[in-house]
């Protein structure tokens, strides 16, 4: 297929996405090259891209520019693809019989938009209501930042952080929310840079028209960012 042909195709995809599972879009051979290696085959990646765009890369100031982007896409913005960085959520005996709703709200989103590689930028708010364990609430800022550092559409990224409380905490009832700008849509294209994207998930008892309402009453989604 020649380069007109496939960028006929490309353009006539348009912005139209489609996402088949709640799994991030791993190959099977995903993680058998080291980190090392990987930042260095995509620093010669980026390399070409900014040859070809026509950029000076023995300018002082792009000289480093590949490593550190390469660097950047390994160790920061995409390492939750890795699942040795997973954190451990460990959960504890819910001694205080507490049984009503806890609400973690507003927490910082930072993720990447798989379709154009431009940032999200947000915040999650969760809510779980014990079955007999408690999770550490700094355990779930750390399981949106995991599930965050990877290429994402916003309703698996939603998704996936229920699935994850729901397992740790041996209950279905998890709920999560998210409100985000998804700069390619407040930069790019439309160009409408007060927009944002919510997408939620509720599972067991979340479900019901009254909890998920006390829910939604505790996070009121007024947060700026």
């Amino acid at each position: 297929m020649n380069l007109e042909k496939q960028l006929q195709e490309i353009e006539a995809m348009g912005d139209d996405h489609v996402s088949s599972s709640a799994d991030t879009p791993l190959r099977a051979d995903a993680f058998d090259l080291s980190d090392i290696e990987k930042v260095a085959l995509i620093k010669k990646d980026v390399e070409r891209i900014l040859h070809t765009l026509g950029m000076d890369l023995t300018d002082d100031s792009l000289r480093g520019t590949p490593h550190r982007v390469a660097k950047m896409f390994v160790q920061e913005i995409f390492s939750g693809l890795h699942p040795d960085n997973k954190p451990n959520a460990a959960t504890f005996e819910n001694k205080y019989k507490y049984g009503e709703m806890l609400v973690e709200k507003n927490i910082t989103l930072y993720s990447t938009c798989e379709h154009h590689l431009l940032p999200i930028v947000g915040k999650a708010h969760i809510a779980y209501i014990s079955s007999g364990s408690v999770i550490g609430l700094s355990k779930m800022n750390r399981i949106v930042d995991y599930y965050a550092k990877r290429p994402q559409v916003q309703e698996r990224l939603t998704m996936q952080i229920v699935q994850e409380l729901q397992q740790a905490l041996g209950t279905e009832d998890v709920a999560c929310v998210i409100d985000a700008k998804h700069l390619c849509v407040n930069s790019r294209g439309i160009r409408d840079i007060d927009s944002s994207t919510v997408t939620s998930e509720f599972g067991g008892v979340f479900k019901n028209t009254d909890v998920k309402r006390e829910f939604l009453d505790y996070i009121k989604l007024e947060t700026e960012y």
